[in-house]
């Protein structure tokens, strides 16, 4: 497994747990593997210190086998949280040889494909995502392939950002930019919150 991740994939991360709190159930993981990299956004139910140790515990399993298909991760993960209080998360394995990229995901992470040039008003894929909680519920899991081209952008955020996230994302700006963007201006300030921008640029 590689090392280091791939510098055709630019990320950004910005979040921060829920006022208060000296923790964040919300957990972002980027690990390398032999066709590219993996970018996983986990989310523990609740927030403060049991989220976290959910999360933390997803985080582990993920970086451990992140070169195994997303479904399997996912499987993975639900059988490693069955004594917490579980998780719900949302994978994205980019194929930079193919340039190709595969999600999925369990619960309500919400996960958006920015096309560059696309335009602010422009139409967004999401991942065919199913309701359920990791440790609890396992449900049916269908992982979705799409191509991506040079300036594409995959944003992932968790439900401590408001859905109007999405009305206005554009791929013309650097990602850590985005994820700060996105973070300052729709944070619901009711749970921990974290975005996550990763740009294709090869």
């Amino acid at each position: 497994m590689p090392d280091e991740w791939p510098g055709a994939l630019e990320r950004g991360v910005a979040g921060a747990p829920l006022e208060g709190e000296t923790s964040s159930g919300d957990v972002a993981v980027f690990a390398a593997t032999p066709r590219g990299g993996l970018v996983c956004l986990i989310d523990g139910l609740g927030h403060g210190e049991p989220a976290a140790e959910a999360a933390e515990t997803a985080a582990e399993t993920v970086l451990a086998r992140a070169g195994e298909p997303v479904e399997a991760l996912l499987r993975a993960c639900h059988e490693a949280l069955r004594r917490t209080r579980g998780v719900v998360m949302t994978l994205t394995a980019f194929d930079l040889e193919r340039s190709e990229l595969e999600w999925t995901g369990v619960g309500n992470v919400e996960a958006r494909l920015v096309r560059a040039g696309g335009g602010p008003e422009a139409r967004h894929d999401s991942p065919l995502v199913f309701a359920g909680v990791l440790g609890y519920t396992f449900p049916r899991v269908k992982p979705g392939r799409l191509p991506i081209a040079p300036g594409d952008a995959i944003v992932l955020v968790t439900d401590g950002i408001d859905a109007s996230f999405s009305a206005r994302l554009t791929s013309d700006v650097p990602a850590q930019e985005l994820a700060d963007r996105i973070h300052a201006n729709h944070s619901r300030g009711t749970d921990d919150a974290l975005a996550v921008v990763v740009r294709y640029c090869p």
